[in-house]
């Protein structure tokens, strides 16, 4: 993944931000030594923030969609009360399981739920009402996730979506998923039922607060 913040200053802002727990440290060294793809991790600053914005909503009911090796699921995890509870969905068996390792490992690891499935099969088993959703999986079907999921969230909710600056393609968009991303931004942003703020953290952060009269 391109860099939209330069490593320098992404490396003062991580000096700068509260350190993570020891089981997060782990997970990210163990998603380093035992995947190809690394850069998928939400890592310490985009981690740091969804803990933050499950404390500061007072969240008590997650969603995820995206759990690649549980980084993201556990940050937020240790945000919510004690009976807060996180679900997180991916097809993943292999992923997934480094991820069971290391909730494991953890007193906040009890407050997830993994659903290994396609996450919009899940999503229509789900009712809701969510405080927060992540939504950080496959670019072609963030639509359809936004979709799924905005009904569940409630007024006043939150929902995050990871990527949505795709290393700065979506200026120049030239691959399906370049245009993918461009398609969903567009989506978000004309949304009347959300109040939308992109941020320009990690690979690009889109938060949208659902209206307290949306539906």
């Amino acid at each position: 993944m391109d860099k939209i913040v330069s490593a320098p200053i992404e490396a003062y802002c991580r000096q700068h931000t509260a350190p993570l727990s020891p089981v997060l440290e782990t997970l990210i060294a163990a998603t380093h030594a035992q995947t190809t793809a690394p850069q998928m991790l939400s890592g310490h600053l985009e981690g740091t923030l969804l803990r933050f914005l499950v404390q500061l909503t007072h969240a008590h009911h997650v969603l995820e969609i995206g759990t690649f090796t549980g980084f993201s699921a556990l940050a937020m995890a240790e945000g919510l009360p004690p009976d807060g509870r996180i679900i997180t969905c991916d097809v993943n068996p292999e992923s997934t399981a480094i991820a069971r390792e290391h909730w494991a490992q953890s007193p906040h690891g009890h407050k997830i739920e993994l659903r290994l499935a396609p996450a919009l099969d899940t999503l229509a088993s789900l009712s809701g009402p969510f405080d927060l959703v992540f939504i950080d999986a496959d670019k072609a079907n963030y639509g359809a996730y936004w979709e799924a999921v905005l009904p569940k969230v409630r007024p006043g909710g939150l929902i995050a979506v990871d990527n949505v600056l795709w290393s700065g393609r979506v200026l120049d968009p030239q691959a399906a998923s370049d245009k993918a991303i461009v398609a969903f931004n567009h989506q978000a942003a004309a949304d009347t039922r959300v109040e939308t703020l992109m941020l320009s953290i990690r690979d690009g952060l889109l938060l949208a607060r659902k209206r307290l009269d949306g539906q």
